[in-house]
């Protein structure tokens, strides 16, 4: 009698073992199997399936993280990125001493905050989500409605806005003289002892463009390592490439068409309103735009949007999934020209909760450890 159960459980086992080794199908319409899957992704991105894209977005295919542009064996640039690391992590670079760049920049948080938005002088919020430094020498427009053409140019204003480091910039290169340890950064670094704000931005910028994230389960995956993706890393992405719709704005070594799309939640006419890039071009078809953020990291840097409205990944799927929220159009608001229009690449995804928890997993797969740069101690 033992022995005939031992051979019923060992049957039953074996049952298990070889069902759970059948090829899976997930809901595509075309209803690729899990192997064809992995063998169509096992060849290079030129040859993997054409991406779901609307007509006229120019999009790039997928690619592996790409090195910083910086010449790190010039002396001159090494010098100016040690420079460029003092100022981002030196609190006197505020009016009141005690706020650094790296106070809404921090590098254990994959160069971000963790908030919903930024606080900084006299504990005053900003209106924005701090964006993560990592791969910021990619980003052709800086800030999320695109303010800045370079670092140069961002680099002055958080420093000189009353509600971040509420500093006079005029009087911030004196406040630095008479440091005297300084001096022999800015000779290194510059040729000269001067110090000036064109100097200082300089240096930032420069630093800010040697913070590069790390190599991914993705970029082993798009190297040698085709195991690198789990299979339901893979279903996600192939999901993100095609039902999903995401590469129509997410896409290249970055996932970011660098470009700005108004994704609905500009809360026109509300409390929190904030119109975007229309605030710098006065155009109302750039109402409530803002930047496309790049997704490496993107799970380790919630919340989201430009104004850190959700905290939770499964929120952030579920409103692409609806298309995002469209705004209402209330009485007297028929002809405004300035009502906010959502992007004509938002529509509605009918995702199941099963491809969205694999688009989930697919992100995951974009994540690395961060990029641990430590103060040395600060010029004296």
């Amino acid at each position: 009698m033992m022995k005939k159960s031992i051979i019923g459980f060992v049957l039953i086992l074996y049952s298990v073992l070889l069902n759970s080794f059948k090829p899976l199908k997930f809901d595509f319409k075309d209803e690729i199997e899990l192997t064809e899957l992995r063998n169509i992704y096992a060849k290079p991105g030129s040859e993997w399936p054409k991406p779901t894209i609307d007509s006229g977005v120019n999009y790039v295919e997928l690619g592996e993280l790409l090195p910083s542009p910086l010449n790190l064996k010039s002396d001159s640039v090494k010098n100016q990125v040690a420079l460029g690391k003092m100022l981002f992590f030196d609190p006197r670079l505020s009016g009141s001493n005690q706020i650094s760049c790296s106070s809404c920049h921090i590098p254990d948080l994959n160069w971000q905050d963790g908030r919903r938005v930024s606080v900084g002088h006299d504990h005053l919020e900003n209106i924005r989500n701090a964006p993560s430094l990592e791969n910021v020498w990619f980003v052709k427009k800086l800030f999320w409605d695109g303010r800045a053409n370079s670092l140069e140019e961002q680099g002055a204003m958080p420093i000189a806005a009353h509600n971040e480091m509420h500093q006079d910039m005029k009087q911030l290169p004196k406040k630095l003289k008479k440091i005297k340890g300084y001096r022999a950064y800015f000779i290194a670094a510059f040729g000269s002892p001067e110090i000036s704000s064109e100097r200082i931005v300089s240096s930032l910028a420069t630093f800010q463009r040697s913070i590069v994230s790390r190599k991914t389960a993705f970029d082993r995956f798009l190297g040698k390592d085709k195991n690198a993706l789990t299979d339901q890393q893979l279903v996600g992405l192939h999901l993100f490439r095609t039902k999903a719709r995401c590469m129509n704005c997410h896409h290249g070594p970055y996932f970011t068409d660098n470009e700005f799309h108004n994704d609905g939640l500009t809360y026109y006419g509300r409390k929190y309103e904030d119109l975007g890039l229309y605030n710098l071009t006065k155009k109302p078809e750039d109402v409530g735009k803002f930047k496309t953020p790049g997704l490496r990291n993107v799970m380790k840097t919630a919340p989201w949007f430009h104004n850190g409205l959700f905290p939770d990944i499964d929120g952030v799927m579920n409103m692409y999934n609806i298309g995002m929220p469209v705004q209402r159009l209330k009485p007297g608001q028929e002809n405004d020209p300035l009502l906010p229009k959502n992007d004509k690449l938002l529509k509605p995804l009918n995702l199941s909760k099963g491809e969205k928890d694999a688009i989930i997993a697919f992100l995951g797969a974009l994540s690395s450890p961060p990029v641990l740069i430590r103060p040395e101690e600060l010029p004296k």
